[in-house]
């Protein structure tokens, strides 16, 4: 069996799915950053809004772009803009 990935959600965008963390299922091949936002975008339509001006994480190393492919096991975290108190 496949491993899922695991979502991590920060600030606004833990407020807009309702989850702070989230195992998401995908193929063994994986899936592209920019198809995976798109689903989530889908079952999380609030999250529309906040995902263009959000960083990226995967495994602890920053994305540039949405080409980049998240595969079985690893951790992708979604971090909005936000700021220290």
């Amino acid at each position: 069996m496949t491993p899922p990935i695991r979502l991590l959600f920060f600030a606004s965008a833990r407020e807009a799915t309702g989850n702070r963390e989230l195992d998401w299922p995908v193929a063994s091949e994986g899936i592209p950053v920019r198809d995976l936002l798109r689903a989530l975008e889908e079952q999380f339509p609030r999250l529309t809004p906040i995902l263009p001006s959000s960083r990226f994480v995967r495994n602890g190393t920053y994305l540039r772009g949405s080409s980049s492919r998240i595969r079985p096991g690893d951790e992708f975290a979604v971090h909005p803009p936000y700021s220290g108190g």
